[in-house]
């Protein structure tokens, strides 16, 4: 039966979350956009901020309002007053700041990747879980209010049998960008890749059989991506990610009653359509938007979680952040460039079992 309605997005606004006191860990570009929009749509509080360069924290807090500036990632693990670390330094990074953060007994919100590859993302959950302190990816596309309509279509089975689901992320950057430095784990897998990839396994969970092949970049790190994957029931999905030009980042999920198309950039907020073989179309319209109109919903969605008690965050568990890098892990082994010690040789097409999780 044809359904003549779509449901309506269940998440709060913003505003109504508990108040948490936030530590930034390492003052980026992605920190800035994060302190912006959480600043404009929240009463979240960015209590202090911390780098390995004391001048840069310094010259953050001071544009962003932020009462304590640190030198130090350990300096700022350490300080009384802070509730929750958002670690947002380079991809390198990652898992030694949220290691820092935990141990020092707080709560951790980690930008994606959470980890270089699965054995990283499940110390993280290791070390969380043991310490019982919060932790999350910072998947910020899986808190939008649009996604929470998307998983209320797919849990009512509105689509049926999903069949197939193709998504695909590339972009532009100057060539200083740091997507080409391979000691910074380059490429496009971590940056861009992991939006489709993680929309994927949301989805289908983990492959059966993987294909990938890589395009070497001059730099040291890919260039260009793709993946074939089969799942359990014959399922399968496509995914494509480079940095040789912008695309429409667009996305599809494909069911036995109907095709979902999420419009282009399908990671950010926006519209869709859900689409029935008889002709007809039901569409979900939100304003679209970046990071500015997107991110304070991961900051609330965390605050409200912590102050439930909860260790991780429903929209984005660690069981999934895993099983989103034991594919990306799969994907680099016949294609690994741009993340250090491991193989650069590029161009190889593989066929592997993926262990069920």
């Amino acid at each position: 039966m044809t359904a003549t309605t779509l449901p309506q997005s269940r998440v709060p606004a913003s505003r109504d979350a508990p108040v948490l006191r936030w530590g930034i860990m390492g003052p980026g570009w992605i920190a800035e956009r994060f302190t912006e929009s959480i600043q404009a749509h929240t009463g979240q509080v960015i209590a202090a901020v911390g780098s390995r360069s004391l001048s840069r924290s310094k010259a953050f807090a001071e544009a962003y309002d932020v009462a304590a500036a640190y030198g130090s990632y350990e300096e700022l693990a350490a300080a009384p007053d802070i509730d929750i670390v958002y670690v947002c330094t380079p991809h390198t990074g990652h898992h030694a700041a949220a290691a820092f953060a935990i141990d020092a007994g707080k709560h951790v919100l980690i930008e994606k990747p959470i980890g270089l590859n699965a054995g990283q993302a499940r110390d993280i959950a290791r070390r969380a879980e043991e310490a019982g302190v919060f932790a999350a990816e910072a998947m910020w596309t899986f808190f939008l209010p649009k996604f929470d309509v998307i998983r209320q279509i797919l849990h009512a089975g509105t689509l049926g049998t999903i069949t197939t689901v193709v998504a695909e992320y590339g972009e532009h950057f100057d060539r200083t960008h740091r997507i080409f430095n391979p000691e910074l784990a380059g490429g496009p897998l971590l940056d861009l890749g992991t939006y489709p990839l993680a929309l994927v396994t949301e989805i289908l969970g983990s492959p059966e059989r993987l294909f990938a092949v890589g395009q070497p970049h001059e730099s040291g790190v890919n260039a260009q991506l793709s993946a074939v994957m089969q799942f359990d029931g014959g399922a399968q999905a496509v995914v494509n990610t480079h940095v040789h030009n912008f695309t429409p980042t667009a996305a599809s999920v494909v069911g036995s009653k109907a095709t979902l198309t999420i419009e282009g950039p399908f990671n950010m907020p926006g519209g869709f359509e859900v689409r029935f073989p008889d002709g007809t179309l039901l569409r979900h319209d939100e304003p679209a938007g970046g990071h500015f109109e997107g991110l304070h919903y991961e900051a609330a969605a965390v605050a409200r979680a912590i102050a439930a008690g909860s260790t991780q965050a429903r929209q984005r568990t660690l069981a999934a952040s895993v099983r989103t890098l034991d594919v990306a892990d799969e994907i680099r082994r016949p294609a690994a460039c741009g993340v250090p010690r491991r193989s650069r040789r590029c161009g190889v097409t593989t066929l592997r079992r993926h262990p069920k999780h």
